[in-house]
């Protein structure tokens, strides 16, 4: 049985570790998940035509994603992203300019893809070139004329992105998340009050919009979703943990393919919360497929 059709719309990277290079993205590591948890997912996005974009992409392969509208661009480089762990194994990140992914271009395939699509995820970082930028918001604003759940996981990455550029994805969204960490940021960049309880902070900027749905994950204290009828306090799902990237992305993978398959709030949220523990607990974004990833040096 196919599952829902998912457009991921954003970077592909590589997260340079102190150990060596491994795929990522947060785009790309929500397909991965995403397909892993049964969704047919297309990704979107540009490589460089070179052995770390051609690695990226059977990578996507192996998971069983769809390529066709990952673009290869002559003359740049595919994205990396220099990482360094703290004590704790939190990450600080280096992101490299003029990336491949900054030139995504609109493609009349991604508009007729768009149209047949059952939900479409995107970020703010995946907007910080000019020409990706009007082609992501083109994307969107198609997907909202075609009804189709515009889902934007913010993922805030200095200095990418000024109140502008926030304000205007939670404008072209459906469904929001972001971290405890983001919370004032965005609301601050959409005209929020930040007062009383952060459920109180969710609720206002899920009246602020034409949001269906605010989430906020907290790390290990779980997380926070507020619908327009129901609000729902999850708590966190203990977990031996490695590092915690891609851990986030987990998380909207096991809310979206939930949400489309339309589970009750409480289990999406519990479900996501330990799909995002489960994750923390390996070393890197992803779990390897089968056979397993191949590895660039």
């Amino acid at each position: 049985m196919s599952g829902p059709t998912i457009i991921s719309l954003g970077e592909v990277l590589w997260d340079l570790f102190p150990e060596g290079p491994r795929f990522g993205g947060a785009p790309a590591n929500f397909a991965c998940h995403a397909a892993i948890l049964g969704g047919d997912v297309i990704m979107v996005s540009a490589v460089g035509n070179d052995q770390r974009g051609r690695e990226a992409v059977g990578i996507l392969e192996r998971y069983g994603i769809d390529t066709s509208l990952v673009q290869v661009i002559a003359g740049a480089p595919t994205g990396t992203v220099g990482i360094e762990l703290d004590a704790k194994r939190k990450p600080t990140f280096t992101i490299h300019e003029g990336s491949a992914w900054d030139r995504l271009a609109w493609t009349p395939e991604l508009e007729a893809r768009l149209r047949e699509a059952d939900a479409v995820y995107f970020g703010t970082l995946g907007q910080r070139g000019d020409a990706s930028r009007a082609t992501i918001r083109r994307a969107l604003e198609i997907a909202a004329e075609a009804r189709v759940p515009r889902v934007l996981d913010v993922n805030l990455r200095a200095p990418f992105h000024d109140d502008a550029l926030i304000r205007d994805s939670v404008e072209h969204a459906s469904i929001l998340k972001l971290s405890d960490d983001e919370l004032r940021q965005v609301a601050t960049a959409c005209g929020v009050a930040i007062t009383g309880r952060p459920e109180d902070s969710l609720r206002r900027l899920l009246d602020s919009g034409h949001l269906d749905l605010v989430v906020m994950t907290r790390g290990s204290d779980g997380a926070l979703l507020v619908s327009p009828g129901e609000t729902v306090d999850q708590a966190g799902i203990p977990a031996k943990v490695r590092d915690t990237v891609g851990a986030g992305d987990s998380f909207t993978a096991a809310l979206v393919l939930g949400a489309l398959r339309g589970e009750a709030l409480p289990a999406i949220a519990r479900r996501a919360c330990e799909v995002a523990a489960a994750v923390c607990a390996i070393s890197g974004a992803v779990p390897e497929p089968s056979p397993p990833q191949a590895r660039i040096s």
